[in-house]
């Protein structure tokens, strides 16, 4: 019988890659988008089979039950949020409601209308904040010190809740920063990839950016997405971290940016205050020994490959259909 999931946030840069991946298992697989909303990237999705796709708003929890009622889902991955951290400063309460709450309509709903499924909701290494140790695990203490990383406490302890004491199979991934060509607007990632692409293109000749010596841990969206579908064919549900165990900074992804089109960073960049975070968290950088030990996972694509597959497209973008 053909397994049936339901992916809400399908799309974005980790609901796509997933959807894809889905499809190529042969699930049926249902996307809920936000109403109005639109894929975030050009690149949405490269498959020849395109899910169904319905609007529902994470605020509405009568929505979110006839979703699930309707669908009759086995497995839900639940990546739906509002992700930025600098929004979040900007709305904490809209945040929370979507972030933090909307996980809960998703779980209440899961627990009523199908209670067999399995649930795999989508957390952030956000979350650590001001973490006393790095690199981070499971058992780590949880100190997030911006608006969207408490909405995803709420959410990752209103799981454990679930699961412990409601009897709703969902396992939490705590992702740290994953980027791909699909990246939305309004990330550092994306937008250090584009100013590259335009530099190198003439089309620009500097490029402003915050906290240079901020640290991430950084990986590849598709490899993350495949560890969330890892978590999913386990008997028992568990939470599990989702990182490559290497520390990168703001300037290190500039560095191999620039690198890919042939500049040397420090020629264009240039640091404003106005991009700086109220609050940034510690050294960002997770231990995913258990996953690799539990899920067999491990990622497949480097740092290197990561950042040059995103300046291509921005460049692709720039040039294009003429040029290729």
């Amino acid at each position: 019988m053909t397994k049936r999931a339901l992916i809400t946030g399908i799309l974005g840069q980790d609901g796509s890659y997933l959807a894809e991946l889905l499809l190529k298992k042969n699930m049926t697989v249902l996307g809920t988008t936000a109403p109005g909303e639109q894929p975030r990237s050009p690149r949405w999705l490269d498959s020849d089979v395109i899910p169904e796709l319905m609007e529902a708003d994470l605020a509405d929890a009568d929505a979110m039950r006839e979703v699930v009622s309707g669908f009759d889902p086995d497995e839900v991955y639940h990546l739906a949020a509002q992700s930025s951290v600098a929004a979040s400063f900007e709305d904490p309460l809209a945040t929370f409601d979507i972030t933090g709450s909307g996980a809960l309509r998703v779980l209440e709903a899961v627990r009523t209308q199908a209670p067999t499924a399995r649930v795999m909701l989508a957390c952030s290494a956000e979350m650590f904040g001001q973490a006393e140790e790095t690199p981070q695990t499971e058992n780590t203490l949880i100190c997030p010190v911006n608006p969207y990383a408490v909405a995803k406490t709420a959410a990752y302890h209103g799981a454990r809740v679930y699961r412990e004491a409601m009897g709703v199979a969902v396992s939490c991934a705590i992702l740290y920063n994953h980027e791909s060509p699909r990246r939305g607007d309004g990330f550092v990632t994306r937008k250090i990839a584009r100013g590259a692409a335009q530099i190198a293109r003439g089309k620009a000749s500097e490029l402003l950016l915050g906290n240079l010596q901020a640290q991430r841990d950084w990986g590849a969206a598709q490899d993350y997405v495949r560890a969330m579908w890892l978590m999913l064919q386990r008997p028992k549900p568990d939470d599990f971290i989702i990182a490559t165990g290497q520390a990168r900074s703001v300037g290190d992804f500039c560095d191999a940016a620039f690198n890919h089109v042939g500049l040397h960073w420090q020629d264009h960049v240039r640091v404003s205050e106005e991009f700086f975070r109220p609050t940034d968290p510690a050294l960002m950088c997770g231990n995913s020994s258990k996953a690799r030990e539990m899920l067999g996972w491990q990622p497949e694509i480097s740092f290197e490959q990561m950042v040059a597959a995103m300046v291509d497209a921005e460049l692709a973008l720039l040039d294009g259909p003429s040029q290729k």
